[in-house]
Parts: C-alpha cells; structure tokens; sequence
C-alpha cells in the first residue's frame, strides 16, 4: 500500500477550524518530513517542516504523535503544520485579501530527516477558506460609510458586531468573514485609506463611527437593541472611543488596543481627545536592523498625557480587553492600570484575558506569527513580540472567548 496523506475535512475546511492530518502505508516506525507550504496572493511562500516517526502499525496520526526536535516545531501539536508556517521572505506577514478565495495549502510527506529531505512519499492539496456555505458578503456604500457586511446564512435576525483593524489603512476581511461564519451579522469597516475616505485624517470624527452604528442597527437582519466592537491595535483605541462616547453600544472586545488617543486624534461634537506624545528617541535598538518601541508613550495616567486618556468611566458597555504580555507596541500593564481605576469607581463592567508569550498581533486562529514588522506608527522595523506555541494557543482561546464574549452580552 502506497503511502497517503488523509485529511478530516478532506478537501476544505475554514481558516480557524482545526484541521485533523494524517498519514497511512509507510513502513514500521519510519521517520519521515511532514512538509506544508502555502503562496499567499503575492505570491510568497509560507512554509513549515517536522519531523515524525510512524508507529509500528505504519500510521502516523498528528493527534497522537508527537513531532521529533529538529523541524519547525516539536512535540504533540495537531495544528503545528499551519501555526509554524514561516515567511521565506524575511518579516512579511500573511495577509488575506480576498476573503471569496481559499487559501491552498500543499503537504508533503518526504522519506528520513536530513538537512535535505529524502524522495516523495505523499503528497496532498487542501482548500483553507474564509466564507462558510450560504454566508453572504455585502459591499456597503451608505451615507459615509465604506465597509462589507457579512451576513450569516438564513433570513434570521443576527447579534451585529463592528469590526476595526489596526493602523494601515484600507479595508480588512479576514476576521469579519470567519466571525460570521459562527453566526454574527458583521461589519468590517473601513476609516482612512480607502475609496474616497480620508487618505491622512487630521482626526477621526466619532460621527461617522456612529453612522455605522445606527447603519447596523436600521438593517433588518441585525438583532438590536445594540451593537458590539471588535477592534485590533488602533481600532480597539477606535473601539473604546466609540464606547466612551456613543449609544448603543452593548459590548466592546479589545485586541491590543491603546487606552489613550495614538497616531491620530478623536473628536465627537464638541468634545477633542488629543495624541499622546511619542519619544521615538526612547527607542532601543535589538539589533542593527530592529527597534524595540516598548517605552516611547507618556504615561495616559499621569500629567500631560493624561489628557489623551479615552474616558471609559463613562462606558456602559461591557468591555473584554485581550492583551498579550509580550506586546512590544501597546504595554500590556496600562490595560491593568485602567482596570484598576474603574474598579475604584464602583465599575464593574470590564474583564481582561492576558495571554504570555503574546506579542502585539492577535489574529485570529492559524495565522502564523508575525513577531518582527513594521512599526505601525513610525514604520520602522520593531520588534512586536511573541512566542509561536504559546501565541497559537491564545489565538484559539482569545477566539473562542470573544464569541463567547458577544454571544452573552449580544
């Protein structure tokens, strides 16, 4: 019996769901190379390699054995094929563009465990997609508004969420796609860069955060009586802005998101929240080539950058910060010190999931790690942090928790 790759889904499955690997008909206890690669939609390579031995039956099944050192990664890690996927490009990211389009992830299974691996053995195709069957994806273009709604499959009505990415402009997909493939009506919105919206904004105008909110609330398959957010780096700093200021708003979830004004400022009526100011000279150098911008914000709790800080005592949303502890961008202690003060006024509505060996980017589950990029702000290389196991295990409890999070309060 020739060797084969076996796959549970077999030929496609979502982005965030495990995928269950297996291989049948090699020979008693042989040691093979498990080799996944992916081509993002520039066209480069994503790869991760490990190292296995096959039981005595000649099996060898990813859920039950564990990888030998000396691959990507080592030990019992059924998803390990896809969190280890590595850039052969030095700090590029995977980033899904087309959420109508799967990503094809090719195994290979290849003979002993040397430097350069031995002949094929095997080898399989699968299809990792972004859209569940039935799950509707609508470009919307209402007043101001520029975004996509996705809509889960049925006629139902939906909890809506608002879905905010980081600094970077244009318009993300990705975590608005598989949210809705779980069962929520959600918007991802775009805010500058993008269409005929603001290419550099002097501030961002609440306003039209709110407009996206009454869009959501007028749609008739969005479950009201309110909304929940969901905003990564900057648009959770967007996130908590809005749930400082605006109605209707039931609950917001924060992944890495400041707790004071960054980059650009806030204005809403006749209220302005200013910058907190930055000392790029606080800088440190890693290396010759990597700064690590830990230290360069004024502290939002203290004189004068606490003149940025968003006023969250005034939120009657339910609020969910995810932090990573090892975020090189956002210090994950302001979170705990926010926390603190609303707690010494009688506040109550606010948890925190902080996750170690977590840097700043928390993508949704399977993403590899992105723990050296450009700095979002003075777009230098710097360092964002993270460690890959432990991230691949917050990625899939940040997501879990978060759904379970809206599913409570929405």
């Amino acid at each position: 019996m020739a060797p084969s790759i076996r796959l549970s889904p077999a030929a496609r499955s979502l982005f965030d769901e495990p995928l269950a690997i297996a291989v049948r008909g090699l020979g008693p206890r042989q040691r093979v190379t498990l080799r996944t690669s992916l081509r993002d939609e520039t066209g480069e390579l994503f790869q991760a390699s490990a190292r296995y031995q096959a039981g005595e039956d000649g099996q060898l099944d990813l859920a039950r054995c564990p990888a030998l050192p000396g691959g990507s990664f080592s030990g019992l890690e059924p998803m390990g094929p896809l969190w280890a996927l590595q850039p052969q490009r030095p700090f590029w990211r995977l980033v899904k563009r087309d959420v109508q389009s799967p990503f094809l992830l090719q195994l290979e299974v290849l003979e002993g465990h040397g430097e350069r691996p031995g002949r094929l053995l095997a080898q399989a195709q699968h299809e990792r997609a972004f859209l569940r069957d039935g799950v509707r994806r609508v470009p919307v273009r209402e007043g101001r508004i520029r975004a996509t709604l996705f809509l889960p499959p049925g006629e139902d009505t939906f909890p809506g969420i608002i879905d905010i990415q980081g600094l970077g402009g244009g318009l993300s997909e990705p975590r608005a796609s598989l949210l809705a493939n779980h069962g929520f009506a959600t918007l991802a919105l775009a805010y500058y860069q993008f269409e005929d919206l603001p290419q550099k904004p002097k501030e961002l105008h609440l306003e039209y955060f709110e407009e996206a909110v009454n869009y959501m609330l007028q749609h008739p398959q969005v479950k009201g009586p309110g909304v929940g957010l969901l905003g990564f780096s900057k648009g959770g700093e967007v996130c908590l802005a809005m749930a400082a200021f605006l109605k209707n708003i039931t609950a917001v979830a924060s992944l890495n998101g400041p707790v004071a004004a960054t980059f650009v400022p806030f204005s809403y009526k006749d209220k302005f929240i200013p910058i907190v100011t930055l000392h790029e000279y606080k800088a440190k150098a890693i290396d010759s080539k990597v700064l690590d911008y830990s230290d360069v914000m004024d502290d939002p709790f203290q004189a004068p950058g606490n003149q940025s800080r968003i006023p969250l005592e005034k939120a009657e949303a339910q609020l969910l910060f995810v932090v990573g502890q090892d975020d090189h961008v956002v210090k994950s202690e302001l979170v705990t010190k926010l926390c603190k003060l609303l707690q010494a006024q009688g506040k109550e509505n606010f948890q925190i999931l902080s996750y170690p060996g977590t840097g700043h980017c928390i993508d949704p589950p399977f993403f590899p790690l992105y723990p050296i990029g450009s700095h979002p702000i003075f777009h230098k290389r710097a360092i964002l942090g993270g460690e890959p196991r432990a991230y691949s295990k917050a990625q899939v409890n940040a997501w879990s928790q978060v759904q379970a999070f809206f599913k409570k309060y929405l």
